[in-house]
């Protein structure tokens, strides 16, 4: 007998405009149901579960009903389940179920029907709550994954495959400080890794949610020198020289995908440290499949103003910030909405970090003499409509690009600038044309990532006198201040997850004019401004006044006027 839910979810009696909306919002591609529903409305995902599981008779799990739960994913792959966002397990009675986060994704039940071999009872959960469940459970089934995707990539010796099983039977000390510490930060969510040499031996810090996270030391010097050898080894680097910097990759097997590792060496006063670059190109790959601009969390005047920048059918969107601040994602996100599969879309990049279908992606390779400038060259003798250039460093590379706009293309780019106005000063310094720059120029987006107040641990939070002062909030009505007390969600930070804040900059005639006679930059401000320009800091104020995140983490990512 084939497997089928006990319970599963019916037709609402009566459909509401809400439920319309979001079904609307699902088939164009806007996330799933229950989060259209959850935006749609004033209510919480908690709240929300129980209204639709009251509406379509099923049963709404909470956290700590999760936790009593005997989790037994009946041979669905953890890394799967986590993806997917499912719990199965058992119940007190030793019933089957499956806990979902979105009941009216009618292909997860499909696909569940199929995969498991008993009934099941179909539940609810938030999804966050899901996640945790998994979470907590998780040690044990990557032991059993880990087993898994060893026996599956026993033919390959190309990745370093990365599993408590495997680490627990590592017979080298160093190999298994290695592998462990490789392994829990992919377990966090690291973006990068660093090990930083110290007189005592090595700290371990990683770079979750864009902020640095001391994580543990390694006692020792020598330890700390074979720590770092290990890594030049699995890099394919010179272990002998520890007088210059040195820059590698190697690719590790987790949870059932092969990771990327971009790796760099530094000399340093107390032997040599290192930093891994995190580059889960599957998993981004997955993500990138429901990767919009609202899911980045851009408000709707930033959306509406980079969606019409985006279908123009000629000149020039420019990205801007920091290394980090989710530059190049704004930028896929951009292309995915408009890849119809009308126009020819090519990227250059520096690396590859999302693989895009029916887009040509070029990698960057400057020990074969392909530079951004020199692709760009080639790009544009391969009939594209729209060109994405990963970065412009130099004023050939963009003295190409704003000729490329000039001459019937869409460029989307990037560049590092503090803000939309030092862009411009940015491309005068590498000697491009005042008047071609302006004439090329759609756009400008400047961008940063705040973190999220954690939803389980946040609390009211108004902040003392002195840092309203310095913010310049005194005697501003309106703010809903929260801020996160820590808790198992969010590892005790008080913030889980990022979105993106932009200033934006539509250029117009007088704007032109003004860059090109290159007045004032006040008077230039006052006139953004007169156009609707808000600032960073102000896109950012709007998120501690709705308390979605704390004025501690917007004066740490923006400039305090």
């Amino acid at each position: 007998m084939s497997a089928q839910p006990l319970t599963p979810p019916s037709t609402p009696v009566a459909e509401l405009s809400p439920d319309l909306l979001a079904r609307a919002r699902a088939r164009a591609g806007r996330g799933s149901v229950m989060q259209a529903l959850i935006e749609l409305s004033a209510a919480s995902p908690e709240d929300m579960r129980d209204r639709v599981a009251a509406r379509l008779g099923l049963s709404a799990l909470r956290s700590a009903d999760l936790n009593a739960l005997a989790m037994n994913l009946g041979g669905i792959r953890f890394s799967e389940a986590l993806s997917r966002s499912v719990v199965v397990a058992e119940d007190a009675a030793g019933l089957r179920i499956a806990v979902v986060a979105d009941p009216y994704d009618l292909a997860l039940q499909d696909w569940l029907a199929a995969t498991l071999h008993d009934r099941f009872e179909l539940c609810l959960a938030t999804r966050d709550d899901i996640t945790a469940a998994l979470a907590r459970f998780e040690d044990s089934q990557r032991a059993s994954a880990g087993l898994l995707d060893e026996n599956a990539q026993a033919g390959s010796s190309a990745a370093e495959v990365l599993s408590l099983a495997r680490i627990a039977d590592d017979a080298s000390p160093v190999v298994r400080v290695v592998n462990s510490t490789l392994y829990d930060a992919l377990k966090q969510g690291a973006s990068d890794i660093h090990l930083e040499s110290v007189p005592a031996g090595m700290q371990v810090k990683y770079r979750v949610d864009g902020v640095m996270v001391r994580v543990g030391q390694i006692a020792g010097a020598d330890t700390a020198e074979q720590v770092v050898s290990r890594i030049k080894v699995l890099a394919e680097l010179d272990i002998a020289e520890r007088r210059v910097p040195q820059d590698g990759r190697f690719k590790v097997a987790y949870a059932g995908r092969d990771i990327d590792l971009r790796v760099s060496v530094m000399p340093s006063v107390h032997g040599e440290d290192a930093v891994l670059r995190v580059l889960d190109k599957e998993h981004l790959t997955e993500e990138l499949q429901a990767l919009t601009l609202e899911s980045l969390g851009f408000d709707d005047i930033a959306r509406a103003a980079m969606r019409k920048l985006a279908a123009e059918p000629y000149g020039m969107l420019l990205v801007t910030g920091p290394t980090g601040s989710g530059k190049t994602t704004s930028l896929y996100a951009t292309i995915g909405e408009i890849n119809h599969g009308l126009d020819k879309i090519i990227t250059i990049e520096d690396p590859v970090e999302y693989q895009l279908p029916g887009v040509l992606q070029i990698p960057v390779n400057e020990k074969k003499g392909l530079t951004f400038a020199r692709g760009l060259r080639s790009v544009l003798r391969h009939d594209p409509d729209k060109i994405m250039v990963g970065e412009i460093r130099d004023g050939e590379t963009a003295e190409i690009a704003v000729q490329a706009a000039l001459t019937g293309h869409l460029v989307l780019t990037t560049v590092h600038a503090n803000n939309v106005f030092d862009v411009i000063g940015r491309f005068l310094h590498m000697g491009v044309d005042p008047y071609n720059l302006v004439s090329a120029l759609n756009g400008i987006v400047a961008q940063r990532l705040l973190r999220l107040n954690c939803r389980h641990c946040a609390v009211p939070q108004v902040p003392d006198d002195a840092l309203l002062a310095e913010s310049g909030l005194v005697g501003m009505p309106g703010f809903d201040f929260r801020a996160g007390a820590g808790c198992g969600h969010c590892r005790g930070t008080g913030y889980k997850g990022r979105r993106a804040i932009a200033e934006l900059l539509v250029l117009d005639d007088e704007l032109r004019e003004l860059i090109v006679t290159r007045a004032p930059m006040r008077q230039l401000k006052d006139a953004a401004r007169a156009r609707g320009t808000r600032t960073l800091r102000e896109a950012g104020l709007a998120l501690v006044a709705s308390g979605e995140t704390s004025l501690a983490e917007l004066n740490r990512v923006t400039f305090v006027v």
